[in-house]
């Protein structure tokens, strides 16, 4: 490819380039546990937002303002914790917690793909079921919860494929980045809810 080529592609994919950096960074210092996290996940946030709705895919322009507000909650509650505890401290899932996250995440995978089906969206149902279970998946990220890089690993696995199909690159490249992210929040995550557990006994 030319520089003139370069450029071109540069200038015409600016925003989606500029929603990958800020995604990899906001994920990366979300697994360090780290507060400035979030402003820079916002920023992703209203980036993506422009993207997919550019793509049609409407659900995952839905999910970028539930993301939104996820990530301002997410913000307060991890800053309030850090005032508290002097960091931010995982907290265990519990069984019933679980269980009604998963219900609501299959409930809201037959009513958003449904509307997106009566909108025509590209891939209603499939973009539905992954809109709604990263929801479940940002709420346990925002409540601190362990359990969260374990649904991101499947759900961002799957958006690969998603995304290639649209011909969206950067972002399937992104996704491929977002599940090793995942495998290190998960890790990282465990660590310290170990040593979370260690301190209680």
């Amino acid at each position: 490819m030319s520089w003139t080529g370069i450029v071109h592609y540069l200038a015409a994919n600016w925003m989606e380039i500029a929603g990958f950096i800020t995604t990899v960074l906001g994920i990366w210092l979300t697994t360090r546990r780290t507060l400035l996290c979030w402003p820079i996940t916002l920023a992703a946030d209203l980036l993506y937002l422009v993207v997919f709705y550019r793509a049609q895919l409407l659900s995952d322009s839905l999910l970028q303002i539930f993301f939104l507000i996820f990530t301002v909650y997410g913000w307060w509650h991890w800053w309030r914790g850090v005032r508290q505890d002097g960091e931010v401290r995982v907290v265990p899932l519990a069984l019933p917690s679980l269980l009604l996250a998963v219900a609501a995440g299959a409930v809201g995978s037959f009513v958003l793909g449904e509307l997106a089906r009566r909108l025509h969206a590209a891939l209603p149902f499939l973009d539905a079921t992954l809109t709604s279970f990263s929801l479940v998946a940002s709420w346990w990220q925002a409540r601190k919860h362990t359990a969260n890089w374990w649904l991101w690993i499947v759900v961002d696995a799957i958006y690969i494929g998603e995304y290639l199909y649209k011909n969206l690159r950067v972002t399937a490249a992104l996704y491929a980045i977002l599940v090793g992210l995942a495998v290190l929040g998960l890790r990282d995550w465990r660590r310290a809810s170990a040593g979370v557990d260690q301190i209680a006994a």
